[in-house]
């Protein structure tokens, strides 16, 4: 696979996975490139212990975590932003209420559910996150029961 085959199918989902994180369109599009540089940099190196898919959402989940801890490094701005804003990304209420709901949730449930959300089997989630599969399915299933309760306050 050439690096522009892999671009093409991995960017919306690396984006998606870095919005779930971030909640800022313009931030999730810099750690998707910056993702993607390093893919590019490093894929002569890929052993293939894992599918390609894992590798990229490892390096994709690493890259929203250093982000995260470097924002809470730096002091927080004195005036307010929208979570949202309108975007090529989604601008569905739904939708945008989602990822929101997301990214209130502790590190570990974002990657997970962010990853299911990718349609990824949970065994690679499992690799991703060095759990047990098992521990993957009861965690998504309780993260979807967080979720579903969050959407019937909203719907509300």
């Amino acid at each position: 696979m050439t690096f522009e085959e892999i671009h093409n199918e991995y960017w919306p989902k690396v984006y998606r996975q870095c919005m779930g994180y971030m909640n800022d369109p313009d931030v999730a599009k810099d750690i998707a490139q910056e993702t993607f540089i390093k893919v590019w940099q490093q894929l002569p190196k890929f052993r293939e212990e894992s599918s390609i898919g894992t590798w990229i959402f490892r390096i994709a989940v690493n890259s929203c975590l250093r982000q995260i801890r470097k924002d809470k490094k730096m002091p927080k701005s004195e005036f307010p932003r929208e979570i949202f804003e309108e975007t090529e990304f989604n601008s569905e209420p739904q939708v945008q209420f989602l990822y929101k709901c997301i990214s209130q949730l502790p590190e570990i449930e974002r990657i997970i559910i962010s990853l299911e959300l990718e349609e990824l089997k949970q065994r690679e989630i499992a690799k991703i996150v060095g759990l047990s599969e098992t521990n993957v399915r009861v965690r998504i299933h309780r993260i979807k029961e967080k979720l579903t309760k969050k959407f019937q306050q909203y719907e509300r």
